[in-house]
């Protein structure tokens, strides 16, 4: 039982009283009670009459196993707090269980008729980390101002969640893919329960930053989601291709070795604390050293080819996408003081360049080549430039260059607005979520609260409502947005007012087309 369990088991005594009096979860004064095939489950309503419900269990699973579902149909559950965040490296969002899935709802009318459009977010932090608990992803100014239900997902991470086992042991034929299967536990929780808290199960939209969106690339190609969602939206978050079943068999083995269990027999895996799992995610990755790569892999189970090679996969061509990055990605994870720019100049630009790129290219051709295209330009300049193109927005140009070749509904955008509290930064990132959200103020956000950040934040959450609502990011306070395709590459470009290019980053793009590119960590 998690700490969340317990805490709303003392209140849930009070639910018989509560019964004698109905009247009350319908006062205004009163917090909100919603019943769903799931369970009967009390909220919390914000001054601005969007009621929250936080903690709601979607499933459990044992340790590398698939997710099953769970159903209290005749209990009052109290979804006042946070559950616990999946066990991982850090403590900063909170603590941590195994047993985190659980989701959290925002909406502004409880109303079966209501049929709002729905938004489900997943949250970034690669494959390996991150929480919906992050201030930044908080829902409720997000449903204040769209007529929109909100979703927030916690599922299994790294180890816990993408562990490929299976060819070493067949109890645990699904742990390689056990987070992607959480979250299509959640979708379908979803899909049977969300019409009770006002949304529309025939219009979920899916949205995630980062690692989110790589999710959620990987959930397009996966047959077990199919028809959970209807739109997608990946905010710096692409998944090209997966990890192979031979490198991620490899990784396993490291990751066994530095837990000392061998691999003949997994049974000290079921029983070791939590804790020993989390330490040996320090181990050294045979394939790219560093720790090691956790993600979804192609175990020709759940997921059956790559999700965007050799082409999109036709399974999810009919549901529309939004693809966005920012403008200056590579800031965010290379900072100023990192010892990897510390003198950094034109004599070992290339060299400090070549291990960040995530490509097999010659690093002094592509310093030849942005030092003649940009003269202006500084060694940093080139650095995170060139970085943020090969690396960062490569992915997401291949994602939509294949879905315009399969003529599939798509739009794509680039975040420019910078960073207010260090300029130097940029547009970094995760500069998106505030923005979306509309947690300008919260901790981590560096928009300011500024006229110009409000108006900013404003336009790209119209757009991502109208997209829920309609399939189309389309709304009165942006210039006309065509969809992606290869004539024009139309791309909406997010700063203090919102603008349409045609191509912005053609010079880069044609340059990087030239090298082979597979994901990273894949």
């Amino acid at each position: 039982m998690s700490g969340a369990d317990i805490s709303r088991r003392a209140l849930t005594g009070m639910g018989g009283a509560m019964l004698l009096m109905p009247r009350l979860a319908f006062a205004a004064s009163s917090p909100p009670i919603v019943s769903a095939p799931a369970g009967r489950f009390q909220g919390r309503r914000s001054s601005d009459g969007v009621s929250a419900f936080r903690g709601i269990r979607y499933g459990r699973a044992d340790r590398f196993m698939a997710p099953r579902p769970v159903s209290r149909p005749d209990e009052l559950v109290i979804c006042d707090v946070f559950g616990p965040v999946a066990p991982q490296s850090g403590t900063i969002y909170g603590a941590q269980s195994e047993d985190c899935l659980l989701l959290n709802i925002w909406t502004s009318d409880a109303r079966p008729a209501a049929r709002k459009p729905v938004m489900l977010y997943i949250h970034g932090g690669a494959y390996s980390g991150g929480s919906v608990t992050d201030p930044l992803n908080d829902g409720q100014a997000l449903a204040a101002r769209g007529d929109a239900v909100v979703v927030t997902v916690n599922h299994r991470l790294n180890a816990f969640g993408y562990l490929y086992l299976a060819r070493f042991d067949p109890r645990f034929a699904d742990s390689g893919n056990a987070g992607q299967l959480d979250l299509v536990l959640a979708l379908r929780w979803v899909r049977d329960n969300i019409a009770a808290f006002g949304g529309d199960p025939a219009r979920v939209m899916v949205f995630g930053q980062s690692g989110g969106g790589a999710k959620i690339a990987t959930m397009m190609g996966m047959p077990a989601a199919q028809g959970l969602f209807h739109r997608a939206a990946t905010m710096s978050g692409q998944q090209v291709t997966a990890s192979g079943p031979l490198n991620a068999t490899a990784r396993t083995r490291a990751f066994l070795a530095r837990l000392g269990v061998r691999e003949q027999d997994l049974s000290p895996l079921l029983t070791m604390p939590r804790e020993s799992l989390v330490q040996a995610l320090d181990a050294t990755d045979p394939i790219l050293g560093g720790g090691i790569y956790f993600g979804p892999v192609l175990d020709m189970k759940w997921l059956t080819r790559h999700p965007f090679w050799p082409d999109a996969n036709p399974q999810s061509n009919a549901i529309p996408m939004l693809l966005g990055n920012t403008h200056d990605e590579t800031r965010a994870f290379i900072g100023l003081d990192s010892p990897k720019l510390r003198d950094l100049t034109w004599g070992n630009l290339a060299e400090r360049i070549a291990p960040e790129l995530r490509i097999d290219v010659l690093p002094e051709w592509v310093v030849a080549e942005y030092r003649a295209h940009f003269p202006a330009w500084s060694p940093l300049d080139i650095f995170y430039g060139a970085t943020t193109a090969g690396r960062s927005w490569r992915s997401q140009l291949i994602e939509a260059e294949r879905r315009a070749e399969a003529r599939a509904p798509t739009w794509v955008y680039q975040v420019d607005f910078t960073s207010r509290s260090d300029p130097r930064r940029g547009a970094f990132h995760t500069m998106d979520i505030p923005l979306v959200f509309g947690t300008l103020p919260a901790p981590g956000s560096q928009t300011g609260t500024a006229a110009d950040a409000r108006a900013a934040s404003k336009a790209m959450q119209d757009s991502f409502i109208a997209f829920a609502r309609a399939g189309d990011p389309n709304h009165r306070m942006i210039p006309h947005w065509p969809t992606y395709d290869l004539s024009r590459r139309a791309t909406m470009v997010f700063d203090t007012r919102a603008t349409l290019a045609d191509d912005p980053r053609r010079w880069e793009r044609e340059l990087f087309a030239r090298i082979p590119y597979i994901q990273p960590g894949t």
